[in-house]
């Protein structure tokens, strides 16, 4: 067996093979208890040590240590280096962070050839990068055709504009994203956020050039409305380039997390589009694991985490239907948890989507920003009738409703009606693919409303007693 694990900056976690299938993934912060996690928590060590230990042969970490350390060093990050912190298992193999990312993508997909493209905010030096991928002798193949070096970097400069508007850095991008959606077109503001290029921005906007250029009189929402559109054109330079490698393309490193981004370069790609459904650093632990084992992964889906084994399956399907058409809203945690930042039915707050006080209703229970929206699922068949656009089983792309949808499924639309679509297939691993077709059966909408069961700011629910907990202290029922 092979463990690969990623520690150390934000969003810690661990992977474990045998042979070419994954057999654990999950988060740090879903057994400690803190959000984005940067260390491998006490508890999530010993999970691991008791369930594989004996059997684990090989350890591989996603990055290399000493060479991150000589960048914190040109950065002046002494505090950091000059204070280390022992890793949670002693290395036998590490790797680039740009090359987990890389192999994290390109193994779990069913592609023999590919073109990697990996955006993040940073691995030791590299911010950018792109791989010619392919198999030899059964064997992944890495060729780096492409890279940015620090302190240029897509990542930190999206990092550093989500702080400026007040949000969380390495945590409420996606948020920012998510208010683009209310700000105006302004190309003034968008040559201003150009030149943001240019600076060093690892502790943010430097306050020089915001006083230069009138940041601080810009609404928020302007500012995310004009990031977005600078995003997507430094990310489509990206993918041009990477087309000359490859009609495949693989998208690996946080950035890849945009998922309006995503749905503009989807249709740049003329082969395949294949994202996993945990790009950033947490996905590197499988990375490293993929390319200690060298060979394709047997990728079937990402419920892949702690395991809980609810009561019978039929009848907590009819619990949950019957709760929601009774009460609206209710929890699920059954079954092994998601590897990955999005709950995509194992760990979920589902809700009905067709009355107008849902959305209001949900966004309370998880304190969140009114104008925030939420992703729908929907049976995979039929998906085409309500929804146009890119869309798949692991809410990486924006999709359009139909306009005859407006109306009547107001939760899961935001201001512009697009929505962060989830298909559910019928070989999905989720207990959510017989919830849908119960509530389809009785209520003749094919659409839930489905986020992560969690508050903000904390992990999602992983373990019984986490369900038993956010039941009493949120007053939401959680069948698990």
């Amino acid at each position: 067996m092979i463990l690969g694990w990623s520690e150390g900056f934000h969003d810690a976690a661990v992977a474990v093979l045998d042979g070419p299938d994954i057999v654990f993934a999950s988060h740090s912060e879903r057994f400690s208890g803190n959000k984005h996690e940067k260390y491998i928590s006490n508890q999530l060590r010993d999970y691991v040590d008791a369930r594989f230990g004996e059997e684990i042969d090989q350890y591989a970490f996603f990055e290399k240590p000493l060479l991150k350390k000589s960048r914190q060093l040109y950065a002046g990050q002494y505090k950091t280096v000059f204070t280390p912190r022992q890793l949670a298992w002693k290395p036998t193999s590490t790797f680039h962070h740009h090359k987990s990312h890389a192999a994290a993508a390109f193994q779990t997909s069913d592609l023999s050839e590919a073109s990697a493209v990996v955006v993040d905010s940073i691995g030791e030096w590299t911010t950018t990068s792109i791989w010619k991928c392919y198999y030899k002798n059964g064997k992944a193949v890495y060729e780096q055709k492409h890279n940015v070096n620090y302190p240029q970097s897509i990542g930190l400069w999206y990092t550093a504009l989500t702080q400026w508007c007040g949000l969380r850095p390495l945590d409420e991008e996606y948020i920012f994203m998510g208010m683009a959606a209310f700000g105006e077109e302004n190309k003034s503001l968008q040559s201003a956020l150009r030149e943001l290029f240019k600076f060093n921005l690892h502790r943010g906007i430097p306050r020089d050039f915001a006083d230069n250029y009138w940041l601080y009189d810009y609404k928020h929402e302007d500012i995310a409305a004009a990031a977005q559109v600078v995003l997507e054109e430094k990310l489509s330079k990206i993918f041009f380039k990477a087309k000359m490698y490859s009609d495949n393309i693989v998208y690996g490193g946080g950035v890849a997390l945009n998922c309006v981004a995503n749905s503009k370069l989807h249709r740049m790609v003329p082969g395949k589009f294949w994202i996993m459904p945990n790009p950033g650093d947490a996905g590197g632990s499988l990375g490293a694991a993929a390319l200690a084992y060298g060979g394709p992964l047997n990728w079937t889906d990402p419920y892949l985490g702690y395991r809980i084994n609810g009561y019978d399956e039929k009848e907590m399907v009819n619990d949950i239907v019957n709760h929601l058409m009774k009460h609206k809203i209710c929890g699920v945690a059954n079954g092994p948890a998601e590897f990955g930042p999005r709950a995509l039915g194992n760990r979920s707050l589902l809700a009905d989507p067709r009355g107008n006080d849902i959305k209001d209703l949900v966004n309370t229970v998880k304190k969140r920003q009114k104008f925030r929206p939420f992703a729908p699922c929907v049976l995979e068949e039929h998906a085409e009738k309500y929804f146009e656009g890119p869309y798949g089983e692991y809410m990486q792309f924006v999709s359009q409703a139909k306009p005859r949808w407006h109306k009547k499924l107001p939760a899961i639309l935001h201001v512009d009606n697009s929505c962060r679509v989830q298909t559910v297939g019928k070989k999905e691993d989720t207990i959510l693919r017989k919830v849908l077709e119960l509530w389809y059966k009785k209520t003749k909408c094919p659409v839930l409303l489905n986020t992560s069961l969690n508050i903000r700011g904390e992990p999602m629910v992983n373990s019984p007693n986490d369900a038993v907990r956010f039941e009493k202290k949120y007053k939401i029922k959680v069948f698990s």
